[in-house]
């Protein structure tokens, strides 16, 4: 008999674990890791690009960690995470230096060339404060379904490269906690005022790290909701086995 377990915390579902490698235009390495539902395809994938490496931001910075961990069993998604250049975790160290996100225009560029070649299905960028800033100046080069914004400061993208996103058929959706510290629900109405196709969703209650169980479902939601929203509510129990279990 299989108990029922509270999916929370860094809880493990079920999924395929794939180390990768992606290739850089520069001759770079960059190392990471590929999640996907066991025993079937997945509807869509998640590229993944993360917090800022110079303060701690990396490959399993939590919320994309938990995506991972939990997305590919509840939401029948793939999700790719990688170490940005220079930027270590437990999976390993990527090659190169940090870019202050001009060379790490190639990392992007090499996420969606693996995307490509292993024909992930319907990719979306969901970039976490630095990664967001790769997302928007970036996303729009490659063949994308849109991207999802966490906690965006656009400290780095201008006012030109936001601009592009209007009037484009790939979708734009942002969440801006309440209490952010770089950039609150008012503030990115009015910076994001170029985009009048943006979905932008303010979260109650919401800080940039988005620290909590209830934060991280709000945001593992919303994801879902843009991505495949048929997979909703997300469960908050699972009874099948878990990974490692006798």
């Amino acid at each position: 008999m299989t108990a029922s377990v509270d999916i929370r915390g860094g809880i493990e579902l079920p999924a395929t674990i794939e180390p990768i490698e992606l290739h850089t235009s520069d001759g770079l390495t960059l190392v990471g890791e590929l999640a996907t539902p066991v025993g079937r395809a997945p509807v869509a994938t998640l590229v993944t690009l993360h917090p800022l490496p110079t303060a701690g931001g990396f490959m399993d910075s939590h919320i994309l960690r938990k995506a991972a961990n939990r997305l590919p069993a509840l939401a029948d998604l793939a999700v790719l995470r990688f170490n940005t250049r220079g930027t270590a975790s437990p999976r390993g160290t990527s090659d190169g230096d940090f870019g202050h996100g001009l060379t790490e225009r190639a990392d992007v560029a090499a996420a969606m060339a693996f995307v490509a070649e292993r024909r992930l299905p319907n990719p979306w960028l969901v970039g976490w404060s630095f990664g967001t800033e790769l997302a928007l100046k970036y996303g729009l080069e490659h063949t994308i379904r849109g991207a999802i914004l966490l906690s965006p400061p656009l400290h780095r993208t201008t006012n030109e490269e936001l601009a592009a996103w209007a009037g484009n058929e790939r979708a734009l959706v942002a969440l801006i906690p309440e209490f952010d510290d770089y950039l609150r629900p008012d503030a990115a109405r009015r910076r994001f005022a170029s985009v009048p196709e943006l979905r932008l969703v303010a979260v109650e209650g919401g800080k940039h790290l988005w620290v909590g169980e209830n934060l991280t479902r709000r945001v593992l939601t919303e994801i879902v909701a843009t991505v495949n929203p048929k997979a909703l509510p997300l469960p908050t129990e699972w009874t099948a086995p878990l990974p490692g279990a006798d």
